[in-house]
């Protein structure tokens, strides 16, 4: 294929990832963009191939071919794990930023020094220390997501550790200026080494310290990172669709932290060294809060009674698969003329949108899916809110100026007439601190597994108990 039939199929290729964006933002069309995205990679991919340079090493089709199968794996996952496999997928693309980094200036340096001018050694250095710090700092996010044993959900902090990961990074950064200066020196193979040893490292030290609550963050802010290093690797390559491509995935990886640092009242430096999620250690008072159970029938006779009901799901329910058992609960409760809707909280899950989708899965209408500013005014109007698996985004200390949440937009459950809250366990969400919802006057609570207690509650609606 000729150079000029191939920057054609770029051209194409980055329109469709513009399509893919424009049409992702709107339920109606997000299955489009998928498709155009596919289609995006797809001809970048064949594009690349056709070059007469690539085109002759037939060997290259072997890691494509590869490739299929933990592409299909990370496909196969449950809703419940998109956060974590994004994150995987993150550390796969900044390791494939920093290993061509890596590849190249070892090509240049070793046959065409004269290559390695001031300007290509900034972008390979940038390339190879956002490529491998996010190849760490991503594993190190998905494992705390996964909740793997060895790694700490809560911050992992010692005295002094901020001092020491941005040291680590000012070194890396000297390292990179000192190569940039003298790219092919007899020293600078061994400084490049340090580079990367220092950018690994900084990587799980810039992730650890961070609890869970705040990993959907870390993960944005990693996937902006990622794309950055595909842009600098595009300016390496001279490859005008890796830097668009790239430019893209940054921006839209920082469009959505922002979104969920605001979702949250946090900032991008509160949220990298606030140690938010540490678990928080309240003092004895001598009063002992008390929960208020309900049982499953009581909670379906009230509900019954509705005018309004609002469900709030959350992590919880998704961990559960209750979603195909809340659709019920919900055409059982619409087929008695009873308004139902859904309160969505920006971070609701562990992403924006994993609420939508998992709830989408289970074919519950869109227009009944209600933001949280949007919600909030009706709350005092709903007779019901029920609170399936959710915890901080419900939490009414977030209103209380001394609280580690405080400040955090939240739903106004609270401000129901009822409350009912689905919880397994009475372990604190991943703010680490208790829901003062559930000790609420007008909350009551229905222990148990989200699907199990959902499924009684269909039950007692549909020959159970109530007709």
């Amino acid at each position: 294929m000729s150079r000029y039939a191939v920057e054609t199929a770029y051209l194409l290729s980055t329109a469709f990832f513009i399509l893919s964006l424009h049409w992702m933002s709107d339920p109606k069309t997000a299955r489009r963009g998928v498709f155009g995205g596919v289609a995006a990679m797809l001809v970048a991919v064949l594009a690349t191939w056709a070059k007469p340079e690539v085109a002759r090493f037939w060997w290259v089709a072997w890691p494509i071919l590869l490739a299929i199968i933990p592409g299909i794996w990370l496909a196969m996952v449950p809703l419940t794990a998109v956060p974590q496999r994004t994150a995987f997928s993150h550390a796969f693309g900044g390791l494939a930023a920093g290993l061509v980094g890596t590849a190249k200036y070892a090509y240049w340096y070793a046959h065409e020094p004269e290559m390695l001018t001031g300007f290509r050694m900034l972008a390979i250095v940038v390339e190879i220390i956002l490529g491998y710090l996010t190849f760490t700092g991503s594993l190190i996010a998905a494992g705390k997501l996964q909740e793997i044993k060895w790694i700490p959900q809560r911050p992992w902090v010692y005295h002094g550790q901020k001092l020491v990961n941005l040291g680590a990074l000012a070194l890396a950064l000297i390292l990179g200026v000192v190569l940039m200066m003298y790219p092919a020196s007899a020293a600078a193979p061994w400084l490049f080494a340090l580079v990367i040893i220092l950018s690994l490292n900084f990587g799980w030290m810039l992730v650890m310290p961070i609890g869970g609550a705040d990993m959907p963050t870390v993960i944005s802010i990693l996937n902006s990172y990622a794309g950055l290093s595909a842009v600098a690797m595009g300016f390496v390559l001279d490859n005008k669709l890796l830097i668009t491509a790239g430019a893209l995935d940054g921006s839209s990886g920082l469009i959505l932290s922002i979104i969920m640092c605001k979702a949250m009242n946090r900032s991008f430096f509160n949220v990298l060294f606030g140690a938010f999620g540490q678990v928080q250690q309240t003092a004895a008072t001598g009063e002992q809060k008390m929960y208020k159970p309900e049982t499953i029938e009581g909670a379906a006779q009230v509900l019954e009674q509705a005018n309004l009901v609002v469900i709030v799901p959350g992590y919880g329910m998704a961990v559960a698969q209750a979603q195909h058992k809340v659709r019920e609960l919900y055409d059982q409760l619409k087929k008695r003329g009873i308004s139902c809707k859904f309160a969505i909280h920006p971070v609701a899950g562990r992403m924006p949108g994993h609420m939508n989708v998992v709830l989408a899965e289970a074919e519950i209408p869109y227009d009944d899916l209600v933001e949280m500013d949007s919600i909030n005014p009706d709350m005092p109007q709903a007779d019901v809110c029920l609170v399936i698996g959710a915890n901080d985004v419900v939490n009414p200390a977030a209103r209380h100026s001394g609280s580690p949440i405080s400040g955090m937009p939240i739903i106004d459950a609270d401000r129901a007439k009822t409350v009912f809250a689905i919880k397994r366990s009475k372990n604190p969400g991943f703010a680490g601190i208790d829901n003062e919802l559930y000790f609420g006057e007008h909350t009551y609570m229905l222990f148990g597994d989200a699907k199990a207690v959902v499924g009684d509650l269909v039950k007692q609606f549909s020959g159970g108990g109530l007709h």
